[in-house]
């Protein structure tokens, strides 16, 4: 297993994973170097980027991105509306009815993509402060972890470029068959704040790679890094109008984009309200297919043979690990009887020592919630758990008179029913309950409407491999947490969505199938 804490100073892995053997969060990030110094760089890029150029919109109106380390403003950001969308799905189609990038050799576009990903590779840290001033994400982990990531997704999909193969069929009649993979056309890309880089390019990767067009629109609270990307696509030789980014806001720019009718397909990360919202605008507008990646409520099911101390901290860095901001925090925690008292007196020790602070320090493990709107819905919450009458064991405040922290959170005695037990909080809240049972542990699993990801910590193969293929969720992780890698795919049963980021059968869903059948004469046979 990977003991990334102990590798070379100068190794970049390609995604972040936490086993039972690699939980140390701080030696992971921060290699003792000072950071906190860091300047914070000029923001270049304000503007929609339309057919290759940066343009102010049509309206001339601008919003606000904010800095959650302090609620102060970063930057004005152009407002793509609905005529802007307009705009950019018109150089996209123009791209693809006429331009050069669906009709290239996959080799073509994989050195382009091999070009880009050098140029983010010469950009790591102006980029990773980006996302640290606009997500409150932590500095370290973005140059060590989320932009190397971006690079070599695009990498990974570069080499899938030129290996999109049909298939020759036998028919059962006098016919020659056989099928093309062709590239599904104009797509619109809808990514979430928490990850602003990681999701930009497991979208934008992968329909590159087939030879669609696209127009991405970025949260409206983390536009900065994707308008970067884009600068630097255009440096590598991306053509005009193959990639658009509109930022701007999910009820004018993404209910335009999704309900767009020249628009081929839309892939959108976000909550499962969007979601559903997005799927009706797509059926009452052209039938575009849809693929979603939403909302998560994932379980973490530890049993008795499980090493208490290193359950404990997979258990909170499931939970912790960027501030709660991710799809599968392993908020729901599930741990056996027999080491349920040790296990919680351990975890609520790791809690309390656990680093909230500005995410520019090194030794800080958690920053600041990406917005004030997220930070009181977290705090609301938090109200609703004491509320109900489970017991507060940690945290359950906010922290300091500025910006958005959030101190870890922990309950116990709670109950299935519970809101903080149902509903994806999307924060530093974890629910703690006990089981006796593999079958108790397996129902408690699955009684939430997601089915995003499953954690299961235990020694025994038998229990692994029953409890693992019981969880109706679309990824399990045995031993380890947030193991996810550019060939695993990744997505959702249930609530949680359909389709898939990452894997070849990312690169698919951007792909559709033609059958070629032409009849044969006096062949001697079939």
């Amino acid at each position: 297993k990977a003991q990334l804490n102990k590798l070379p100073s100068d190794f970049v892995p390609s995604f972040f994973f936490l086993s039972l053997e690699n939980t140390n969060m701080s030696s992971l990030f921060s290699n003792g170097k000072p950071n906190f110094s860091l300047e914070i760089p000029t923001i270049k890029f304000t503007k929609l980027f339309i057919n290759g150029q940066f343009v102010d919109s049509l309206s001339g109106k601008e919003f606000e991105t904010i800095d959650p380390r302090s609620g102060e403003v970063i930057a004005k950001i152009a407002e793509g509306r609905k005529e802007d969308i307009d705009v950019a799905v018109r150089a996209a189609r123009v791209a693809f009815d006429d331009g050069p990038w669906p009709r290239m050799p996959g080799a073509e576009r994989a050195k382009i993509l091999l070009k880009w990903a050098d140029l983010i590779d010469q950009n790591i840290e102006e980029i990773a402060a980006l996302d640290t001033i606009d997500a409150g994400k932590l500095y370290s982990f973005c140059k060590a972890v989320d932009i190397p990531g971006v690079a070599n997704t695009l990498r990974y999909y570069a080499g899938a470029a030129d290996k999109i193969h049909g298939e020759v069929l036998k028919p059962a009649r006098e016919l020659h068959a056989y099928t093309l993979m062709e590239p599904i056309g104009v797509v619109g890309h809808i990514i979430p704040w928490n990850f602003p880089s990681t999701m930009f390019a497991a979208k934008v990767a992968p329909s590159l790679a087939a030879g669609c067009t696209m127009v991405l629109k970025p949260a409206e609270q983390t536009p900065l890094s994707a308008l970067f990307y884009a600068h630097l696509a255009k440096q590598a030789g991306i053509p005009d109008g193959v990639l658009n980014i509109v930022p701007g806001f999910g009820a004018t720019a993404g209910a335009a984009l999704s309900s767009h009718m020249d628009i081929d397909k839309i892939s959108f990360t976000g909550s499962t309200e969007v979601g559903r919202e997005i799927m009706i605008s797509a059926a009452r507008s052209n039938l575009k297919p849809v693929s979603l990646e939403l909302g998560g409520k994932s379980p973490l099911l530890i049993f008795d043979d499980a090493d208490v101390d290193k359950a404990a901290e997979l258990a909170l860095i499931g939970i912790l690990f960027n501030k709660g901001e991710i799809c599968v925090a392993g908020s729901r925690v599930f741990v056996q009887e027999g080491i349920y008292d040790e296990f919680e007196k351990k975890l609520v020790e790791k809690a309390k020592a656990w680093i909230v602070g500005d995410p520019f320090d090194p030794k800080v493990q958690q920053g600041p919630q990406v917005d004030k709107k997220q930070f009181e819905k977290i705090l609301s919450y938090i109200e609703h758990g004491k509320k109900e009458g489970a017991t507060l064991l940690t945290g359950g405040k906010n922290i300091g008179n500025k910006g958005y922290y959030i101190e870890p959170t922990i309950f116990s005695n709670v109950k299935e029913d519970m809101l903080i037990a149902q509903d994806e909080i999307f924060g530093p809240v974890m629910a703690l309950m006990k089981f006796k049972t593999i079958e108790e542990a397996i129902k408690s699993a699955n009684n939430t409407r997601y089915g995003l990801a499953a954690g299961i910590v235990t020694k025994n193969l038998d229990i692994a491999n029953t409890v693992s293929r019981s969880i109706r969720a679309g990824i399990i992780w045995i031993n380890c947490y947030f193991a996810f890698g550019n060939d695993i795919p990744y997505g959702g049963y249930k609530m949680s969505g359909f389709g898939r980021d990452f894997g070849l059968e990312s690169l698919h869903k951007y792909l559709q199938v033609k059958s070629v059948v032409t009849p044969i004469y006096n062949s001697p046979w079939l």
